[in-house]
């Protein structure tokens, strides 16, 4: 069994790169953290090592690198100690037809990412489109966040405008969720087999462009506030279109 204390380690320091988004890019590779996390990107077959705090140990068919608190703690960014970390592949998405699609644009926080990714996948959607300044996927705080649907639903950062008009062509209908004065309540809409959904910046919502492209506006009835956290909007709204229609 390997056991590794220093926190000099030539593949302890590499691995450490990780936490930044240039290294990821480069090695298409990201860190993950927990047992939960570990046992989804075992299950989808994209867990390359493993590393384990001395004293502790998964109850899982694969290799367990020993490693001091230090160690572990120079891999993670939790703020109290760490226990498993694992180093993973990025999944090359299929491509495959979809029924149920997001469709991100500007989405900053990578919070809010994660938890959409979450949501999505909870609800059978099959597929999230982000446009190229969204958060990172492979954000450490995203990844924590999509509690390991990341693994398991496909996504790519793309042009959403050609992106719209390519499943517009496909005969998806586009909804964009935004407050605007001929946008339809959820309740009133009439939801198609085939759909995306449009979710925009925390700040400034959807862009203009993105805006016009959509053949149909809804917004989220509401009593008190304009508006909802992006991350809650998306769970209401991917509920609401998937079941309630």
């Amino acid at each position: 069994m390997q056991i590794i204390t220093s926190t000099q380690n030539k593949r302890i320091k590499e691995r450490a790169k990780l936490l930044k988004k240039k290294e990821r890019d480069q090695t298409g590779c990201f860190l993950i953290e927990g047992s939960h996390m570990i046992q989804e990107a075992l299950r989808a077959q994209v867990l390359d090592e493993l590393y384990v705090v001395e004293g502790s140990s998964l109850s899982i068919d694969f290799p367990q690198i020993i490693c001091t608190q230090p160690v572990i703690n120079r891999l993670s960014q939790q703020k109290s100690d760490a226990k498993y970390i694992g180093v993973c592949h990025k999944k090359i998405n299929t491509e495959k037809d979809v029924k149920r699609v997001l469709l991100l644009d500007d989405v900053q926080d990578p919070g809010n990412v994660g938890t959409i990714f979450r949501t999505a996948y909870s609800f059978g959607y099959d597929k999230i489109f982000l446009s190229k300044h969204c958060a990172d996927v492979y954000n450490p705080k995203t990844i924590q966040s999509t509690q390991g649907s990341l693994f398991h639903l496909d996504f790519a950062y793309v042009d959403l405008v050609d992106t719209i008009q390519k499943l517009q062509k496909q005969n998806m209908q586009i909804f964009g969720s935004a407050l605007h004065k001929n946008s339809q309540s959820l309740q009133d809409i009439t939801v198609p087999k085939t759909f995306g959904i449009v979710l925009g910046h925390e700040g400034h919502g959807i862009h203009e462009a993105i805006l016009d492209l959509c053949d149909q506006w809804v917004h989220i009835e509401m009593d008190q506030f304009e508006s909802l956290n992006v991350a809650v909007a998306a769970a209401i709204l991917c509920y609401e279109m998937r079941y309630n229609k």
